[in-house]
C-alpha cells in the first residue's frame, strides 16, 4: 500500500547500496521506520520491514522474485508496492519511494504528524 502523494515527506539517506546483489535484502533504519531494501531485476525496492500480520521482521524471510514471505506465518508481500498476497495478512505494508545515485540511495518516508498535545488514545472533540 503506498502512502498518499499529498502527505508531507522527508528524504532519508540510506548510504551506498551499490553492493546489494540481485535478490539480496537488507534492513535499513530510515527515520522512525525499519525499511526492507532489496534489489530485484536490477531495481531497488523499499517496503516497511514489519509483517502486517504478526509484526515479524520481513528481512528474515524469503525473497523470490518480487515476493517476500514472512518467516513466522508465511504471509507474502509484493516488494514493488507492498500489497499482501493473501492470508494470514489482510493488509499490505508501507511502500517507500527509493532512488539510487552515485551519492547513495535515498528513501522518502512520511513526515511525523504533529502532536495534538493530548495523551495517547485521547482526541480533541472541540
Amino acid at each position: 500500500m503506498s502512502d498518499a502523494d499529498s502527505d508531507p515527506r522527508e528524504t532519508v539517506s540510506l548510504g551506498d547500496l551499490s553492493t546489494l546483489s540481485e535478490g539480496e535484502m537488507k534492513a535499513c533504519r530510515a527515520g522512525r521506520f525499519e525499511v526492507l531494501v532489496c534489489r530485484v531485476e536490477g531495481t531497488l525496492h523499499a517496503i516497511e520491514d514489519l509483517c502486517s500480520h504478526a509484526e515479524s521482521t520481513l528481512t528474515e524471510g524469503l525473497l523470490e522474485g518480487h515476493i517476500v514471505t514472512c518467516p513466522l506465518h508465511f504471509a507474502s508481500f509484493d516488494v514493488r508496492d507492498g500489497t499482501h498476497l493473501g492470508p494470514p495478512a489482510f493488509t499490505g505494508v508501507r511502500c517507500f519511494a527509493i532512488r539510487e545515485s552515485q551519492d547513495g540511495a535515498t528513501v522518502d518516508i512520511p513526515a511525523p504528524k504533529e502532536s495534538s498535545g493530548l495523551p495517547p488514545g485521547m482526541f480533541r472533540t472541540r
